[in-house]
């Protein structure tokens, strides 16, 4: 029940903090609106965010705002030094949603006795923002992701090897922008920290890091993605396991697996091997012309893997292929840095 007192001068201070934090709770909710809209493309959250701000705006009503000049604010046009420190869109989601919160706060407590409706509109409001700010940020990552593998051609998987995060670092340093991690002898303690390492290594250069098979080690070391076999976790485990921040991508060498992990909704697809490979010896390679076939009509990023090394590169781009994978060629390289380099040249080179 709504229950004003137009004469009382502590009435027209509580409204005065309601209708500054009403405009607080609609601006910040503009700005994540915005970004849903703009940054990500996600309707979906648009029109949550949008109905939001509406209904603060239907209960904004012209009490709140006929209060703003009637008692002076000694405080009005104080900034904080973080605000110009904003930098990243993650920075903006995270600052703009604990703005909604904390005005939506204000309003919740000094509503309560006159307008409780509102009161209760604020509270409901205050707690969707806390799980609509995590999945803003997780779709603003999972974009990030994607971008990366669509922008970038050459993907590396690693071997073990006693100097493993050296080599990692030089390619990096070249620019290579996707590293995935297999897990060979060792304990699951032993993994786990070698996928801290790296993955602290990928972000240091703003690259991706995608664990081979292990979704639990992905996610206790808080790794990019995950790569599936078709003996691995079924896809759509994975996801529900993952989420929707992680990519997933998928090996597959066939027109029914393809098929099928694109309907479960995978990220990319590795598909091989091209030719015969040390590395996957019990598989017969499929070939150029095969994979063409398997390939001409999809939408997502795929990598050509097996036996691709730099002497082959430029007939597999004469022949189509733009994405490669390797493992060999850079994993036992004297010189990883430089060959990288030179493979990614190669790669950015047009026929």
């Amino acid at each position: 029940m709504q229950n004003f007192n137009l004469s009382d001068t502590e009435d027209f201070r509580i409204y005065q903090i309601i209708d500054a934090n009403l405009d607080r709770a609609r601006e910040g909710l503009r700005v994540l609106e915005d970004w849903a809209r703009f940054g990500i493309g996600e309707s979906d959250f648009v029109v949550k965010i949008k109905n939001h701000r509406q209904i603060l705006g239907k209960n904004h009503l012209e009490i709140y705002k006929q209060s703003r000049n009637n008692i002076k604010d000694q405080c009005k046009g104080l900034n904080h030094q973080e605000q110009i420190n904003r930098k990243t869109p993650e920075q903006i989601i995270s600052s703009n949603a604990g703005r909604v919160q904390e005005a939506l706060r204000v309003i919740e407590e000094f509503s309560r006795q006159h307008n409780n409706e509102l009161s209760e509109i604020a509270s409901k409001i205050r707690y969707d923002i806390y799980t609509l700010e995590i999945d803003l940020l997780n779709l603003t990552k999972f974009k990030k992701s994607l971008e990366i593998l669509k922008e970038n051609d050459l993907y590396v998987i690693t071997d073990q090897k006693e100097n493993l995060l050296e080599i990692i670092e030089e390619i990096l340093i070249a620019g290579v922008k996707i590293i995935q991690h297999r897990f060979k002898k060792g304990t699951d303690k032993d993994h786990l920290k070698e996928a801290i390492q790296i993955k602290n290594l990928c972000k240091r250069y703003n690259s991706l890091f995608i664990i081979n098979d292990r979704v639990d080690i992905a996610l206790a070391s808080n790794a990019d993605g995950i790569h599936l076999g078709q003996d691995d976790l079924d896809l759509k485990t994975a996801r529900k396991l993952l989420g929707y921040s992680k990519i997933i991508g998928i090996s597959a060498n066939n027109e029914i697996d393809i098929s099928k992990a694109l309907k479960e909704g995978c990220d990319y697809i590795g598909i091989g091997p091209v030719f015969e490979t040390s590395t996957k010896k019990n598989k017969k390679p499929i070939g150029i012309e095969k994979i063409r076939t398997l390939t001409k009509d999809l939408t997502i990023p795929w990598f050509a893997i097996g036996g691709v090394r730099k002497n082959n590169i430029s007939y597999l781009k004469s022949k189509g292929f733009k994405k490669i994978a390797l493992v060999s060629q850079l994993m036992n390289s004297e010189d990883p840095k430089e060959d990288a380099i030179m493979i990614l040249k190669d790669l950015n080179h047009e026929n």
